[in-house]
């Protein structure tokens, strides 16, 4: 029996900005991948977030990860370089968020978290949420792109012309999707671009 190989750990952090159907989706989208584990972590404005837009409640999106860490935690497993992990996604990504990333606080297990992925070279995708910007906002985009992590604004794609809300979500976390570099793991969440010509 050839053996077998350990999960791809996932992290997902949903952070206190508007559009935390992202994250949701993105969870229940990784529970479905072979071979994924995914590690949730949320702060106290994404609790709230939740439950204004989507009526989750904390139980409810805790089931979707296979594992769940307060963010509190700053001892939590996520918190050590030494555990071992794919990439990060944060979905979204608050401007207080963003800030405490680019200026390395690690003042919650999100920050925390996302410090280990840039010191570790690992996968640090953030959905930063929030317009218009200012150059503070700007700025910090700036620093951390400087430090290795991909900068993905949620910004909805028209070209496919999609008919629902869902739609414009799935095109989005399926991008994200393919920045987590999970090329066995094909997904066939968003009809891929193939030209113009094929387009009409």
């Amino acid at each position: 029996m050839p053996p077998s190989h350990p999960p791809r750990r996932i992290i997902v952090a949903i952070s206190g900005a508007s559009g935390a159907v992202h994250g949701v989706r993105l969870l229940q989208l990784l529970r479905e991948l072979p071979g994924v584990e995914t590690h949730l972590t949320v702060s106290e404005a994404g609790w709230l977030n939740l439950r204004q837009e989507l009526d989750l409640d904390r139980a409810a999106v805790a089931a979707l990860a296979h594992q769940h860490h307060d963010v509190r935690d700053v001892g939590a497993a996520i918190a050590s370089g030494s555990f071992q992990c794919h990439g990060m996604v944060v979905a979204p990504c608050s401007m207080r968020t963003l800030a405490a990333v680019a200026h390395g606080l690690s003042d919650n297990l999100i920050a925390r978290a996302a410090d280990v992925m840039l010191k570790e070279r690992r996968r640090l995708i953030l959905m930063a949420r929030e317009t218009p910007l200012n150059l503070a906002h700007l700025r910090n985009m700036v620093s951390v792109t400087e430090m290795g992590a991909i900068v993905f604004p949620p910004v909805p794609a028209f070209y496919q012309r999609p008919t629902s809300v869902a739609e414009l979500v799935d095109h989005t976390v399926a991008r994200v999707l393919d920045l987590l570099d999970l090329p066995d793991l094909p997904h066939a969440l968003a009809p891929r671009w193939s030209g113009l010509d094929a387009a009409r």
